[in-house]
C-alpha cells in the first residue's frame, strides 16, 4: 500500500498513518487532504484489482461481465463511473416507487444510477445499457405490467436499453405456487407467476423498445463533470443536475476528463465516437485536483465551452496550491469560459434545443414528457423516443431539432407504425400529438421529403355496439374456484359472493355471443374492454386477436369480426394477492398458494380483479 500510494499520489504515506487515528499532522486541512488522497488511492485500487481483474478472468474463459456498483447509502469506495468503464454491459438499478424510500415516484438517484452507466457506454463505446429493473420490496405479487410500465419507461428515459429483470428466482417445483421468493424482494417475475403466459405481450414492449434505442448513437448536447468527492446517487440523492430542458446530458468523471475526452473542431470527442458540444461543472467541482485543472484549460484552450464556478482549490495534498490558484485564474480568463447559466452559453452557440415540448395538457394539470433521441448515420435516420409521465390522457405539441425528413409514429406495444401530421418551419419539424396513460412511443425520421407540412385524415369514432351480459365464465382449475359461473353484469370477482371465486387468482375466460349489425369495408372495429384487472386476451370467432395489459384497454379486431352471429373469449388473468390473502384465512386446512414467507393478512384488502368493463365496440 506505501508503495502504491507513492506511485500515485507522489509522497510518503506513512508519516500521514497518525491521521487514520484521528490525530492532525501539520493541520486540519493538511489532514483532510491526505484522507482525500488515502480514499482516492483506495477507490483506485479496488478498480483495478477487483472490478478489472474479474473482467480480465472472465474474457479469458470467453465470458462478459454486467457490472452494477452503487445504489444509495453504500460507503464511498471506487468512482461507479471508474468502475463500470471496462465493463462489457455497463448496469444502473431502479426500483419501483415507494420501495426504498417515500413518495410516488421513482427516486433520482435511480435515475442518475442509469444514467451513470448509460454514459459509461456512450464514451467508452459499449452500446448496452443494463440496469437491474423494477425491483420492488412489499406488496408482494401486486406487480402487473401496467403498474411496472411508469417504471420501465423512467429506466429507458434515463439512458437503458437493456432490462435485467428483478427476480426471476429459480422455481424447480410446479406444485408450490408461487414459489420461491428472495425474501421480501421482488416483482418476483417467475415462471409461476399468474400472469407468465400473457406477459409476452409486456415482453414484446420491452424489447421492442429496448431494440429501437440500442440502433445507432446516441444525440447529447453537453458532458456533465460531476466531480471527484461523491459517487452520482449521492451528489443526485434529490435532484438531477438543473439543466436546460431540450438538451440531453451525459456525466463524466475525473478520469473521463484527464484521460479520455479530447477536442477536436470545437467539440468534445469520446473513444466512441460521440460528440458534445460542452463542458458543464457540478457545485463540487469547485475542489478539484490540479490534473483535470490543467486538462480542463487544455480543452478551453482548444476552443471548447466550458461553463461554471472557478475551482477554489485542490482536495489532494499533492497539488502545489499557488500553481492552482494560478492556473485557475488563467483558465476562468479565457473567452469561451464561464459562470453563466448553461442555457445562456447555449444560445450564445447558438444551440436550439433538440426537443422542445409545448403546450402539454394532462386531464389534470401539465404532464411532463421525456425524451430519448438516437441516430443512425447510414442510412441517415433519427429516432426519438416519447414519454408522457401521466396516468390520465395527455397531448403536445413536439418540436423536433430535424429538418427535411419524412417522421412516422413507431408504436412499441403494438408493433404498427403509422403517419402523423406535422409542419417543417425555420429548420425544425413540429408535431401535434396525443398520449394515452403512461403512453410511450417513437417517432422515427428516415425518408426524406420536400412537403412542408401533412395533416393525417381526422378519425371519426361511431358506437356500434355495447356488449351486456349474461356472460359464461370459466375458471383455471386448482385454483378454488367452481369451474363455471354466469355473471350477469360485469363487476370485480372479489364482490362475488362465492368465496372461490372472491378469492380466485389466476385466468378466467369470459365467453359471450354478439351480433354485430354491419361489418363495413375499409372500416376499422376496436374492441373497447372499459377497465381490466389485470391482463386480456381476446379472440373473436376463434382468432387471436392479442393480449391487452393497459389502458386504454382497447384491441383491434377488424380482421376477425363479422356482419351477424360472433363469439368473444376473453381471458382475464389477475394476481396471486386475492388467493394468498383467501388461502390465510382463519380455518383454511388445504392451502393452494405456497410462499416461502407470509406476505398478507386474513384482514389484508383484496385488489379488483377481472373484466370490470363496460365492453363495447366502435368503428374509426
Amino acid at each position: 500500500m506505501p508503495d502504491e500510494f507513492k506511485r500515485r499520489r507522489g509522497y510518503n504515506m506513512i508519516l500521514w498513518l497518525p491521521v487514520l487515528t484521528g490525530r492532525v499532522i501539520q493541520s486540519a486541512e493538511a489532514s483532510e487532504k491526505f484522507l482525500w488522497d488515502f480514499r482516492k488511492t483506495i477507490g483506485e485500487l479496488i478498480v483495478e484489482n477487483h472490478y478489472e481483474t474479474i473482467g480480465d478472468a472472465l474474457h479469458k474463459r470467453d465470458m462478459k461481465r454486467y457490472t452494477e456498483s452503487h445504489e444509495n447509502g453504500r460507503i464511498y469506495l471506487a468512482d461507479g463511473r471508474d468502475v463500470k468503464r471496462k465493463a462489457d454491459i455497463p448496469m444502473g438499478a431502479m426500483w419501483t416507487p415507494g420501495s426504498l424510500a417515500g413518495g410516488a415516484n421513482e427516486e433520482n438517484r435511480s435515475k442518475a444510477d442509469i444514467r451513470e452507466a448509460a454514459s459509461v457506454a456512450h464514451i467508452y463505446g459499449q452500446n448496452l445499457v443494463a440496469a437491474e429493473s423494477m425491483t420492488s420490496i412489499m406488496n408482494a405479487f401486486s406487480w402487473h405490467p401496467e403498474k411496472l410500465k411508469r417504471t420501465a419507461d423512467m429506466e429507458l428515459a434515463s439512458g437503458l436499453n437493456r432490462f435485467v429483470i428483478h427476480t426471476s428466482v429459480h422455481q424447480p417445483l410446479d406444485d408450490k405456487k408461487p414459489g420461491f421468493s428472495l425474501g421480501p424482494f421482488g416483482q418476483y417475475f417467475t415462471r409461476q407467476e399468474t400472469w407468465a403466459e400473457p406477459a409476452k405481450a409486456w415482453i414484446d414492449y420491452l424489447a421492442r423498445s429496448s431494440h429501437l434505442l440500442q440502433q445507432g448513437k446516441p444525440v447529447v448536447d453537453i458532458l456533465y463533470y460531476y466531480g471527484e468527492n461523491n459517487n452520482i446517487t449521492q451528489i443526485c440523492a434529490q435532484k438531477l443536475p438543473m439543466l436546460p430542458t431540450g438538451y440531453e446530458f451525459d456525466f463524466a468523471n475525473s478520469t473521463v476528463i484527464r484521460e479520455t475526452i479530447k477536442a477536436e473542431n470545437g467539440r468534445l470527442v469520446a473513444p466512441s465516437g460521440m460528440t458534445y458540444r460542452m463542458l458543464a461543472l457540478d457545485s463540487s467541482a469547485r475542489y478539484m485536483t490540479l490534473p483535470v485543472l490543467k486538462k480542463i484549460g487544455e480543452l478551453a484552450s482548444a476552443g471548447i465551452h466550458v461553463v461554471g464556478a472557478k475551482p477554489e482549490r485542490s482536495p489532494s495534498l499533492s497539488d502545489d496550491a499557488a500553481a492552482f490558484t494560478t492556473l485557475a485564474n488563467q483558465i476562468w480568463s479565457q473567452p469561451t469560459v464561464s459562470t453563466k447559466p448553461v442555457a445562456d452559453v447555449l444560445k450564445g452557440m447558438n444551440i436550439p434545443e433538440d426537443v422542445i415540448v409545448k403546450n402539454a395538457k394532462a386531464e389534470r394539470g401539465p404532464a411532463e414528457v421525456l425524451y430519448v433521441h438516437r441516430q443512425i448515420t447510414t442510412p441517415n435516420t433519427d429516432i426519438y423516443w416519447l414519454n408522457s409521465r401521466s396516468e390520465n390522457t395527455n397531448s403536445a405539441e413536439i418540436s423536433f431539432r430535424v429538418t427535411g425528413k419524412l417522421p412516422e409514429r413507431w408504436n412499441a406495444q403494438t408493433g404498427k407504425t403509422e403517419k402523423v401530421s406535422y409542419r417543417i418551419e425555420n429548420g425544425r419539424t413540429i408535431i401535434p400529438l396525443e398520449f394515452a396513460p403512461w403512453d410511450a412511443y417513437f417517432i422515427v425520421f428516415r425518408d426524406n421529403t420536400t412537403a412542408t407540412a401533412y395533416t393525417t385524415p381526422k378519425t371519426v369514432e361511431t358506437p356500434v355496439l355495447t356488449v351486456s351480459g349474461p356472460w359464461n365464465v370459466s375458471f383455471q382449475a386448482g385454483r378454488g374456484a367452481p369451474a363455471t359461473a354466469t355473471m350477469n353484469q360485469l363487476d370485480s370477482w372479489t364482490s362475488n359472493s362465492d368465496k372461490g371465486i372472491a378469492y380466485f387468482s389466476g385466468t378466467a375466460t369470459y365467453t359471450h355471443s354478439i351480433n354485430v349489425p354491419s361489418v363495413k369495408k375499409g372500416q376499422t372495429y376496436l374492441l373497447d374492454l372499459g377497465d381490466v384487472k389485470n391482463l386480456a386476451e381476446v379472440s373473436v370467432n376463434g382468432k387471436n386477436m392479442g393480449t391487452v395489459w393497459k389502458k386504454p384497454f382497447r384491441i383491434d379486431v377488424t380482421n376477425a369480426l363479422k356482419t351477424g352471429p360472433n363469439t368473444l373469449e376473453i381471458k382475464v388473468t389477475n394476481l396471486w394477492v386475492n388467493r394468498l390473502i383467501g388461502d390465510a384465512q382463519p380455518g383454511v386446512t388445504n392451502k393452494i398458494t405456497f410462499t416461502t414467507i407470509p406476505f398478507y393478512k386474513a384482514d389484508s384488502p383484496l385488489l379488483p380483479s377481472g373484466l370490470l368493463g363496460p365492453v363495447s365496440i366502435v368503428s374509426q
